[in-house]
């Protein structure tokens, strides 16, 4: 308890200095610092953060600087989390010192979809520990997104939803137009706006799992982005986010 104590006090105190120097230059260092204490308070109790390791160094100066609208988002999620335990809590094993959070509820946009927002995972599911295919889609693709948006910080929700503005009417037009195997419009614009957005490209490719089976396959992108993660076939998917 003391050691725990301890890290979320130390986290804490870094996430809030690092995100309010970082935020500053903009006017915003005291909003900023609340957010990047905030996440720290939650991942240093929560022990998420793998200290021993460059990868969890670099998620930390992340999460609290470049990517801290992300961090936010985050924890508008943990608090969707918290407001809904009946929908499935948290989940340590897939959490603890791997960088993430994951909750079998939390915030839901679409049913039966998994989503992550910043360096949260929600909606995983109540029978993720008793599956692996589950276990592999946190790991594999939902991983990614978050690194994605570490990485991408502030541009990561501007290109994910502008592609989606932009391509869905080009998947309608396409529907109307060549028809392709009577699919229905919701299918094709579906392809269009989010199975070919280059951030779910290379997710699901990651994940082994290209093309996927909710894709009209014959109008997304040929080839995975990148060679997967785990070379086993992927088996029948959950819906990742």
């Amino acid at each position: 308890m003391i050691a725990r104590v301890g890290e979320a006090a130390a986290t804490t105190a870094v996430g809030a200095a690092l995100a309010g120097v970082t935020w500053s230059i903009f006017e915003l260092g005291w909003p900023a610092a609340i957010v990047g204490g905030l996440n720290g308070l939650i991942g240093g109790w929560r022990r998420t953060y793998g200290w021993r390791s460059g990868r969890g160094v670099v998620a930390v100066l992340l999460d609290s600087t470049w990517a801290a609208p992300m961090t936010v988002s985050a924890l508008v999620a943990h608090g969707v989390a918290v407001f809904t335990p009946a929908r499935g809590g948290y989940v340590r094993a897939l959490s603890e010192r791997q960088d993430r959070h994951v909750y079998a509820g939390g915030l839901q946009l679409r049913r039966g979809f998994v989503i992550a927002l910043g360096n949260t995972v929600n909606n995983v599911g109540r029978d993720v520990a008793a599956s692996p295919r589950r276990q592999q889609l946190v790991r594999d693709h939902e991983d990614l997104h978050i690194w994605q948006a570490r990485w991408f910080g502030p541009l990561y929700p501007v290109i994910y939803v502008g592609w989606m503005v932009l391509m869905g009417p080009v998947g309608a037009v396409v529907w109307l137009v060549r028809r392709p195997r009577r699919a229905p419009l919701f299918r094709v614009t579906e392809t269009f706006a989010y199975y070919m957005n280059p951030f779910e490209w290379w997710a699901y490719s990651r994940e082994g799992n290209w093309p996927p089976a909710g894709m009209v396959r014959e109008l997304g992108w040929r080839r995975p982005m990148v060679r997967p993660v785990n070379r086993a076939p992927a088996a029948p998917p959950a819906a990742p986010g």
